[in-house]
């Protein structure tokens, strides 16, 4: 599925159906999602749109420089992480990876690349490119081709 955001305004309504659609999600198994682009193409700009719709409150730091950062989305743990820092993928067990795997948790994850070979497979990829000054193309896939019907703006 591929989505044209003309604006912010528009990256919160894509965070928007993308927290209720993991809030309907299976919580019998952890949830991946990877978010891919360039340096400035959104990534966390959407990732913080995705935790306020789920009702974060307060501060929604970029893990930039911490690598993760932990919320409750949907009822379930949530972590954000943003691994342009790392460097190592087999760091992301010290980080506690296993852990958030076994507790069935929601992933955002920026600059999954980096964390080849360690991460796991994920149930949905945003890859955001940058097209202009606001504007950014959006390409949504996941493995479960239902996983994305109910993603509207």
């Amino acid at each position: 599925m591929q989505l044209t955001l003309e604006d912010e305004a528009a990256t919160e309504r894509l965070g928007a159906a993308l927290a209720e659609r993991l809030a309907v999600a299976p919580h019998d198994a952890p949830l991946i999602v990877y978010l891919t682009g360039d340096l400035g193409s959104g990534k966390t700009t959407l990732a913080r749109a995705v935790l306020r719709a789920g009702g974060i409150e307060g501060p929604v730091k970029s893990p930039t420089y911490t690598l993760v950062e932990p919320y409750e989305l949907a009822g379930r743990s949530c972590y954000h992480l943003d691994l342009y820092r790392l460097g190592d993928a087999q760091e992301l067990e010290f980080l506690g990876l296993e852990d958030w795997l076994a507790e069935h948790a929601i992933l955002l994850v920026e600059w999954p690349e980096r964390g080849r070979g360690v991460l796991p497979a994920p149930g949905l990829v945003v890859q955001l490119e940058r097209t202009g000054e606001q504007t950014r193309r959006v390409t949504l896939t996941a493995p479960e081709p239902q996983f994305l019907e109910s993603i509207r703006l």
